[in-house]
């Protein structure tokens, strides 16, 4: 068995080549020097300007770590999920007033809006005011065009920002006011909101089928979707039966994964995988054993990077948790499909949805 940890490896390869030409002359014994094939100073001028060219990018790069911040924003896709983006921000925007102005339509986020995503709040909505109280809650004063919005983007704006704003460690909960008025209700479709918008509330929730809430707890597990740019990951709220005991809350997790994946989006896992042993806990790592149809290569011992990620940020959700040790039965050096080697826990990836803009 092998426990599994990503390890981010970048390597850079630095290849030069040396044109080298001769020349055989007959009849009289002549010497001459003959010049340099224009080529090879042009591969020596050609070399140079892109070491050039990458000394200046890792300037652009460290001066841009020194000038931004990175930030989530939980924006809209095409399939009206609610989804993280990361982006880097300038420092002076990274702050959670400022950050909210990256979720307004005509905002500075239209100019970094990945393929098929929009922005959440109406246009023209400005904050008027944040507060943060001495337990947690941040009072967001809204200007009135935070009215104007589409009803049945309502739940999402309500998503949208107390995601977005509790990725701030200060931040708890949220509480919305509109030109200093507290909101019980949503102002268009009627909402009921409370004082405390928190993350169990939940986010792109999915209760079809739930009969008894009663006997069904709240877990927030991620999914694949796809755009133009490529795949990224979808939080999904479900009401599970998590038992009573740490092994049943994780298999129940586990097992929704694989076998219940929720309308508009698609998983990684083979339907095969399954938990061989019941999961163990301890000091903050829950250890799981699979059978080897999690491989997407048994020959190969290789893993889809998607099923690593979807466990651990799935599983770190959980009270309690933050790393995932993740075994299969018979296997050793296991491998994700982009070749890298895993070892020991996996932690909860430090940016979703991660984009290059």
């Amino acid at each position: 068995m092998s426990k599994i940890k990503i390890t981010a490896v970048s390597t850079m390869l630095a290849t030069s080549m040396l044109l080298t030409g001769c020349g055989l002359f007959g009849g009289e014994d002549v010497a001459e020097e003959i010049d340099p094939p224009q080529d090879v100073e042009y591969t020596k001028d050609n070399q140079k300007i892109k070491e050039e060219a990458k000394e200046t990018a890792k300037e652009k790069e460290s001066k841009k770590a020194e000038e931004t911040l990175t930030r989530e924003v939980y924006l809209i896709d095409k399939n009206g999920f609610v989804v993280p983006q990361t982006i880097d921000v300038p420092k002076a925007d990274a702050a959670a007033a400022e950050i909210i102005e990256y979720l307004v339509v005509g905002g500075p986020i239209d100019q970094m809006l990945p393929n098929g995503f929009r922005a959440v709040l109406p246009a023209g909505t400005e904050v008027k005011s944040v507060n943060l109280k001495e337990n947690g809650t941040l009072v967001v004063d809204f200007s009135p065009e935070f009215k104007e919005y589409k009803a049945e983007d309502e739940s999402r704006i309500l998503q949208s920002l107390t995601w977005t704003l509790t990725q701030f460690d200060a931040v708890k909960n949220v509480q919305l006011q509109i030109n200093g008025y507290d909101q019980k209700e949503m102002p268009v479709n009627k909402t009921p909101i409370s004082e405390e918008l928190t993350r169990a509330d939940g986010i792109n929730m999915q209760t079809e089928g739930i009969t008894d809430m009663t006997s069904t707890s709240s877990a927030t597990l991620y999914y694949l979707s796809q755009n133009a740019d490529g795949t990224y990951y979808v939080p999904v709220t479900k009401r599970l039966d998590l038992g009573k005991t740490d092994e049943e809350r994780f298999t129940a997790v586990v097992d929704s994964l694989i076998k219940d994946v929720p309308k508009g989006l698609v998983g990684d896992f083979n339907n095969e995988a399954a938990l061989v042993a019941k999961p163990e806990y301890e000091d903050g790592t829950v250890t799981l054993t699979f059978n080897k149809a999690l491989l997407n290569s048994a020959e190969k011992s290789q893993l889809s990077k998607h099923v690593v990620d979807a466990l651990a940020l799935s599983l770190t959700e959980q009270k309690g948790v933050e790393n995932v040790s993740i075994e299969v039965k018979g296997q050793k050096n296991i491998t994700v499909d982009s070749g890298q080697k895993l070892t020991e826990e996996v932690s909860r990836p430090e940016n979703i949805n991660a984009e290059a803009f």
